[in-house]
């Protein structure tokens, strides 16, 4: 079988293939169902909704899109090339240790075989240690690239798809908090160049102390282009260390390069009715006719040092006082048409097999002031803190709104796994009441979020968008009900796969190209080859099978004997014949036909 021919074959097979790959790895939102989800509280509703938004010239009604709509990324974790010994791998240097130990380059004086045993000794080195250790270096870095760019993949895909009007990114940006500032710039770049490229920071204008926030509240929907470019970024314990080794050093960067750690955002909803105003809730009961404005209040938080101790009191004490103003700034519990958004990194406390994480503390023994080095979750106290504090909830039914807090919602990361938890209290429970924790689905199918005297929160930790926790994305639609006059939301996931679909799609990309760049120039290349050419048809016919071609003879002149001369030549024909067996039939005949009319070399036949 003849090089062309295996090339087409597999191309039969390779291009078919790889655009359903591609197609499933360029449109996997589809594949997967994935929507935000829609006010109607139906599927199927959201995904028809989001696929008319993509049709030309259809139409979709606005009603069924929520105006806030948040794709929440988890830990992307960019790992990087930190230890020493890995950048000096590309310089190979126990190579040039051998022309030192060789020429004596160093100063160091040796006998002849000194300088022989040293010099093999580096080349053995050479050989053993630093050509793997440069490769090894090369694949890390090849990883890397496909690493950021499958990341990458995923953002600007439910970017595009999903059409999200904020993105958040809740922590873990890079892989570790102990790189020194080179490496730590390197992977800010990485992050803001491949994984979220065209996004932005979040201008520091724009973000406020919870005392000035509602004075300087904006209107959901408005600067809609910039802010879907603008990345909230949430600081985690890879980015800035645990409470133990938190320092100002590793804040200052972290602030430098991806925005800041603590900050409040406000939006007020545009509604219809021309009535709404910004007076207090009290209003309503006097006039049906005024209600508060909506608002959505979010919060970006960094609950690294929450707990002690911490190796920087100073930082802790920015933290405390955030919190401080937070509490102090917030609404009236009783106020309806407000929700508050949390974005944090470290989830709640929660018992032992609610999460595949559980509690978990160490600490440093003797160094950064025995500070945290580690935890799965916060502290039990600075999770009640969190939720008593910020939500203002509380176990005494005489406490304002009845003890049932501030609607609202916290979304954070660190978990990999994910997970989804309610977190309540109950009113009627012995005085020894206590924060405990369900898994939502749980909570909801036995309606524990409809009981009275059970104040309660939902908890959404998003799954990680890395390779090996299926490249998740979490969706959170957000909405105002103006019937009831309050917010709602609803929260999906959306899945890509493990990081090797990305890796087998685009090399199977490369190599479905580079065998269709070969084949179509052997094609060309035999183009250009004349047709009437014979031993170039019959290798066009492949097989050794001729099927436009016969012999024939044709008299050319007459001998000086007077006889004629034929010579034999290929012609075409419609007929098939098998080239080895039907030229050499063809030539006997012919020859024995002359021989019988004795025309053969002139001569005359028998008497």
């Amino acid at each position: 079988m003849f090089p062309a021919a295996v090339l087409r074959i597999a191309l039969l097979i390779l291009v078919p293939v790889s655009f359903i790959l591609s197609s499933y790895l360029y449109l996997y939102p589809i594949f997967h169902l994935c929507a935000f989800p829609s006010p109607e509280h139906a599927a199927t509703s959201s995904f028809s909704t989001t696929v008319r938004q993509h049709i030309p010239f259809s139409r979709h009604d606005p009603k069924k899109i929520a105006p806030f709509r948040l794709l929440a990324l988890g830990d992307p974790q960019l790992e990087g090339n930190s230890p020493l010994r890995d950048r000096q791998a590309q310089t190979f240097p126990n190579f040039s240790k051998f022309w030192k130990d060789a020429l004596l380059l160093d100063g160091t004086r040796h006998n002849p075989l000194q300088r022989v045993r040293h010099s093999l000794h580096d080349l053995i080195d050479f050989y053993l240690d630093d050509i793997p250790s440069f490769f090894e270096l090369f694949r890390k870095r090849l990883d890397h690239i496909g690493n950021d760019y499958y990341l990458g993949h995923i953002y600007r895909t439910l970017n595009w798809w999903a059409d999200p009007t904020h993105v958040t990114v809740l922590g873990d940006l890079v892989g570790s908090q102990w790189i020194d500032d080179e490496e730590f710039e390197n992977r800010g770049w990485r992050y803001w160049n491949r994984v979220v490229r065209g996004g932005v920071r979040v201008p520091d204008e724009l973000t406020t102390q919870p005392s000035e926030a509602s004075n300087s509240a904006k209107i959901l929907g408005d600067d809609a282009a910039a802010w879907k470019k603008r990345i909230i970024n949430v600081a985690g314990n890879h980015d800035i260390g645990y409470a133990g080794d938190l320092s100002p050093a590793r804040m200052e960067r972290f602030v430098r390069v991806f925005g800041k750690a603590n900050y409040e955002l406000r939006f007020q909803m545009p509604v219809d009715h021309a009535s709404a105003t910004q007076e207090n809730v009290e209003n309503v009961e006097n006039d049906e006719r005024k209600r508060p404005v909506p608002e959505l209040r979010i919060i970006v938080l960094n609950d690294m040092n929450l707990d002690t101790p911490a190796s920087s009191k100073e930082l802790q004490d920015e933290t405390y006082h955030f919190l401080n103003e937070v509490i102090t700034a917030s609404q009236d519990v009783s106020r309806p048409a407000h929700f508050t958004l949390v974005l944090t990194h470290i989830p709640l406390y929660k018992k032992e097999g609610i999460c595949v994480d559980g509690p978990f503390f160490s600490f440093f023994n003797g160094h950064f002031d025995n500070g945290i080095q580690e935890q799965n979750h916060l502290s039990r106290d600075a999770s009640k803190g969190f939720l008593e504090g910020i939500f203002g909830m509380s176990a005494a039914t005489d406490a304002p709104g009845q003890g049932f807090g501030r609607h609202g919602l916290v979304i954070n990361g660190h978990d990999h796994e994910g997970c989804d938890i309610y977190h309540y209290i109950n009113q009627t429970a012995p005085p020894e009441q206590e924060w405990l924790a369900m898994r939502w689905k749980d909570a909801h199918s036995s309606r524990l979020d409809e009981e009275p005297g059970v104040p309660g929160l939902r908890e959404i930790t998003v799954r990680s968008m890395m390779g090996g926790f299926a490249g998740n994305a979490g969706l959170l639609s957000l909405w105002f009900d103006e019937e009831t006059w309050d917010w709602n939301f609803e929260f999906a996931n959306c899945g890509l796969g493990t990081q090797h679909i990305w890796w087998l799609v685009h090399i199977l990309d490369l190599i479905t190209l580079a065998i269709g760049i070969v084949y179509s120039v052997m094609v060309g290349i035999r183009s250009m080859i004349p047709v009437e050419d014979p031993v170039f048809m019959m290798e066009r016919m492949g097989n050794g099978k001729v099927t436009m071609l016969k012999i024939e003879t044709a008299t050319e002149g007459k001998g000086g004997n007077g006889n004629e001369i034929t010579v034999a030549g290929l012609m075409p024909t419609s007929g098939k014949l098998d080239v080895p067996g039907a030229g050499k039939k063809s030539l006997r005949k012919k020859k024995s036909g002359r021989i019988l009319n004795g025309t053969l070399n002139g001569s005359s036949p028998p008497r």
